[in-house]
């Protein structure tokens, strides 16, 4: 199946599901604030609101852009004129955030979300903002509850190879990760069908402590591993943003949402991940 796809917001899981999406036959376009948004060939740019001429022809929606303070701002601009539009599926790049703090526990997709911050407040309104418009519409909706990414060019060698890396020990503190390959196979997946309505998971199958990933990583690039920092003093140094981040602590189970769309993760923990950004040379 084929067809054209339109996204909002090319970032950098976006624009591996737009290159993934080219080689699988679809027609892409992306949408970009920045003139030169960087994109993968054969991919068009339009602003934001040009979009709205393209939403009767777009069979495919996927929503990358975040939600700001004053909630979704693609159905804020589109909102009015999407409701005129039938596209058959619809995506929204959400985070799992959504289901908050878990002391350490486990959460699948069928955990009610609980956000106990205003980052994941926002973004379960805005999932549920889009889940009216999927109705309204007609349209299959996916909600991809998205874990920590990383990939090509942005991953913790970046750090170690300009000497900012650090192991922030915190135990029993555990993160899930995605790579952005698993991302956009993922996508592709869900694209090309399903039940009307799906939580998905993207999250990998072993969750680890920041501080054993770092140490892997220098191990990789065959280094000692970086200066180890309590979770106290690294607090005190992080942004209102990374201070949320680590505020809440669950594992994210994903092995639901990869029976569903008949396919296991390429990188199924942070090593597989770590191990080939390493061998593609980024």
């Amino acid at each position: 199946m084929s067809g054209h796809l339109l996204i909002f917001g090319l970032g950098y899981s976006a624009r591996a599901v737009a290159g993934l999406a080219i080689r699988d036959g679809y027609a892409v376009t992306g949408t970009s604030r920045r003139d030169g948004a960087e994109a993968p060939d054969g991919v068009a740019v339009v602003r934001p609101a040009a979009a709205a001429a393209l939403l009767g022809q777009a069979t495919h929606w996927l929503v990358s852009a975040p939600p700001g303070e004053d909630g979704d701002p693609i159905l804020a601009l589109l909102g009015p004129a999407m409701r005129r539009a039938r596209p058959c599926w619809i995506g929204y790049f959400s985070t799992t955030g959504v289901y908050g703090d878990r002391g350490g526990g486990w959460v699948d997709e069928r955990t009610p979300p609980a956000p106990t911050g205003p980052r994941g407040r926002r973004r379960l309104q805005a999932e549920q903002d889009w889940g009216v418009l999927a109705e309204a519409v007609g349209s299959r909706l996916d909600l991809f509850r998205i874990a920590g990414i990383y990939g090509p060019g942005r991953s913790l060698f970046d750090g170690l190879r300009a000497g900012e890396g650090r192991r922030v020990v915190a135990p029993g503190h555990a993160f899930g990760r995605i790579h952005r390959d698993d991302i956009a196979g993922a996508t592709l997946a869900a694209m090309r069908g399903g039940p009307p309505r799906r939580v998905l998971n993207l999250s990998d199958d072993l969750p680890e402590e920041s501080a054993v990933v770092a140490a892997e990583a220098a191990r990789l690039l065959g280094r000692e591993p970086p200066p180890a920092v309590t979770l106290e003093a690294a607090l005190a140094a992080m942004s209102p943003m990374g201070r949320s981040f680590w505020a809440e602590n669950r594992k994210v189970a994903s092995h639901v949402t990869q029976e569903m769309l008949h396919r296991r993760w390429t990188y199924p923990t942070y090593r597989e991940g770590l191990a080939a950004i390493l061998a593609a040379g980024d």
